[in-house]
């Protein structure tokens, strides 16, 4: 049994003298005070601490309180006293109790109470003065990662290490209470759920109408969502993330409208449901605001995703390395299995670098960074993702042609159109590194045309591989219907390629891997937030067959009034049914029956 611990008032003070010499009894001192003055004694937080006993037995500070007569301890009851010495030195459970008995006995109320916890608090040792006296650390804090763990591994090199990880963890995050991100990644599946997602056959059950979209209501399966998030973003977002979103929406003035509306975009992304939007006012349309306040949403989810996944891992090697025999720990616990097969974990498939150069440079200003310098490879980025030179050479491109696109086409073909890029974001404790090899980043930022590259590739040179997409959670496309007008085939292609077993194992703890992924379940998993201005078969098509998450689906249904009763002369509209032999001849065949049929009729 340790030595019982006497807690100085003044921080970084040693501690006090004791004092062998037989003091007065509780009885004698209480005879000569009044109540106010054993009052004061509890005030002063003095109460119930006792000095460590001597050979002769217990001993008492010449000032100290040890207790009321009506106890029936005497100073001369050594042996009961130096038991409850002993007993509250080693469980701090029976010396409150001990102490909150000897308040009552006294007659103090339970507000005296509080107020001498209070006092008792700020008079204190603080914790770093308390572990350099008594030689204890604390057992998760992200110090002891540092001084380890950034001495033998280089921030650049393949491996991770503490600087890899975008915060410190301690202790206290384990009293968060269970965001949604927990909840979504660590439930496991029950055999009858993973076959009606093999096989689905969705039914949207809810409606919920849309304020801000004409003749628009959201509809979805599972739970509805609720239109009123209240303060979903003050709970879910890290501190960090969220104090700097605060910060940069008081620097730009945001109104209050738009934080509503952000925070109802976040909550819906922040459900980790399949999410689609197509009706969403582009930017390069006059009135596309809300186009900005949507991406908003969604970089802040993806960023909150990233940040609880990395903090949850280095708290987790953090406790396995104070863990003796630590292989076995991690096989009999399910509370390590916490990654996946690589690292990436959110995949953004975008249309042109212009567009990439708005989302990653909105993602900057968005990530808690203690220095914006702190961004890796910046001037590379916006040199080949949107340089001054490739505006003003497709500027004069666009004058060229003169007035005669509209101001849409030139605003989104204004910047760098090329279609055809791949890059790797990487997070660490300080810095955001652009173009880091993808096992080592955390977002891919690519255009369906780039992954496909990547992906043709592997059938040439076996020596190339595809697996960081193996361990994709989150995928984000925006602006699909540019993305329509390119090649919708390459987006197919890209989801094929999701979470597949990869075909190495490129460094993976397998005793960390969630079981999930080990079942070939990770599709149910993955978040699908697809965005676009208006919907097409190809579109509506990837969102029934791709997106199989077990949180379900939401989306956007609208209805359109149509141009037809606007026609003063009414038209009438005949539909003919042609027969072609084959889906190959269905051109042909369409054309050739316009031809012989319709045109023979007009004429």
């Amino acid at each position: 049994m340790g030595k019982p611990r006497t807690i100085s008032k003044n921080k970084g003070s040693k501690r006090p003298k004791i004092s062998h010499k037989p003091g007065p009894s509780p009885a004698e001192k209480l005879s000569k005070k009044g109540k106010a003055e054993r009052t004061n004694h509890v005030e002063n937080g003095r109460l119930g601490e006792v000095s460590p006993t001597s050979s002769s037995g217990c001993s008492f500070e010449e000032d100290l309180d040890s207790g009321p007569v009506e106890h029936g301890y005497s100073g001369g009851d050594s042996s009961v006293l130096n038991l409850l010495d002993v007993l509250g030195s080693s469980n701090p459970k029976l010396a409150a109790m001990y102490k909150k008995r000897q308040r009552e006995q006294l007659g103090l109320s339970s507000s005296d109470d509080e107020e001498e916890d209070g006092r008792s608090a700020s008079g204190s040792m603080s914790d770093k003065e308390y572990t350099d006296e008594e030689g204890s650390g604390n057992e998760s804090g992200p110090s002891n990662l540092d001084e380890n763990y950034a001495k033998e591994i280089m921030d650049d090199g393949d491996e991770e290490s503490a600087e890899d990880y975008p915060e410190d963890c301690s202790d206290e995050d384990d009293i968060e209470t269970s965001s949604s991100f927990d909840s979504h990644l660590a439930r496991s599946l029950m055999k009858e759920e993973v076959d009606n997602l093999k096989d689905p056959k969705w039914k949207y059950k809810w409606e919920m109408p849309e304020n801000n979209i004409i003749l628009s209501k959201w509809t979805g399966t599972g739970e509805p969502i609720s239109k009123e998030p209240g303060k979903e973003m003050d709970a879910s977002l890290k501190e960090k993330i969220h104090k700097n979103w605060k910060n940069i929406n008081k620097a730009s003035a945001s109104s209050a409208t738009n934080s509503s509306r952000e925070n109802f975009f976040f909550s819906l992304f922040n459900t980790y449901r399949d999410i689609m939007h197509c009706n969403k006012k582009p930017f390069y349309v006059k009135g596309g605001e809300e186009d900005s306040i949507i991406m908003d949403a969604y970089l802040l989810h993806i960023l909150n995703h990233i940040y609880r996944t990395r903090e949850l891992v280095i708290k987790n090697d953090t406790k396995l390395n104070k863990l003796q025999g630590g292989t076995k720990e991690v096989l009999g616990s399910d509370a390590y299995l916490d990654q996946g097969f690589t690292r990436p974990k959110v995949l953004f498939l975008l249309p042109l670098r212009s567009i990439a150069l708005r989302v990653v440079l909105r993602l900057i200003q968005l990530t808690p960074l203690t220095n914006k310098d702190n961004v890796e490879h910046l001037d590379r980025f916006t040199e080949e993702f949107g340089g001054i030179n490739d505006e003003e050479h497709n500027k004069k491109d666009l004058s060229s042609q003169g007035r005669s696109k509209p101001a849409d086409f030139r605003t989104l073909f204004g910047g760098n159109n090329n279609d055809h890029f791949v890059l790797g974001i990487k997070f660490t404790k300080r810095t955001m590194k652009l173009y880091s090899d993808f096992y080592s980043s955390d977002i891919i930022v690519a255009s369906p045309l780039g992954l496909v590259t990547k992906i043709g590739e592997t059938e040439f040179d076996k020596e190339k591989d595809v697996d960081y997409l193996s361990s994709i959670e989150i995928v984000v496309i925006d602006h699909a219907d540019v993305i329509v007008m390119q090649n919708w085939t390459h987006v197919n292609t890209v989801f094929d390629h999701l979470n597949l077993t990869p075909s190495k194992q490129h460094g993976t703890d397998i005793m960390r891997i969630r079981p999930w992924y080990l079942d070939g379940q990770a599709r149910f998993y993955r978040q699908t937030i697809l965005l676009g201005s208006y919907l097409n078969p190809d579109i509506n098509a990837l969102f029934n067959r791709f997106c199989v998450n077990y949180e379900g689906k939401a989306k956007l249904v609208s209805e359109y009034k149509g141009v037809l009763p606007k026609i003063l002369l009414q038209v009438q509209q005949i539909y003919e049914r042609f027969n072609p032999s084959s889906i190959i001849d269905a051109d042909d065949a369409r054309l050739d029956y316009f031809c012989k049929k319709v045109i023979n009729l007009l004429i």
